[in-house]
């Protein structure tokens, strides 16, 4: 991923369009696309903000770990629950549909594992 463009470059652009230029010949000066400069220059317009946006990180995990405490009580009842039979539990209990991905990393943040079943044997290879 691709490193934001600077703040000094973003106030310079915001500062032309502001005394007068358009956002497609401010663009076309500070050599960013046009639909660059409309976006910042409309984020400056209705938030007041030119500052770039926080990139990456995860901004959906706070869904998951308001049921963590229901996920983990599941688990305890039932500790042969698969995924999916989680993911319809949260479905049909909450309305909130999410991936069994979501489910399996929340289940790994607090520390739960999935080992194999050490008393079943493996199959015999050919």
């Amino acid at each position: 991923m691709t490193a934001p463009l600077s703040k000094d470059l973003r106030h310079r652009l915001i500062a032309a369009v502001e005394d007068g230029q358009s956002c497609r010949s401010a663009a076309k000066r500070f050599g960013v696309a046009a639909s660059t400069a409309i976006k910042w220059v409309s984020r400056w317009r209705e938030e007041g903000l030119a500052d770039p946006k926080p990139l990456g990180g995860d901004r959906h995990s706070h869904r998951m770990e308001a049921h963590a405490e229901e996920i983990l009580g599941l688990i305890d009842k039932t500790p042969d629950i698969t995924l999916m039979e989680i993911v319809a539990h949260l479905e049909a209990a909450h309305g909130l549909r999410v991936a069994h991905s979501s489910v399996w990393r929340l289940l790994d943040r607090h520390g739960m594992t999935f080992k194999k079943n050490s008393s079943r044997k493996r199959a015999a290879t050919a």
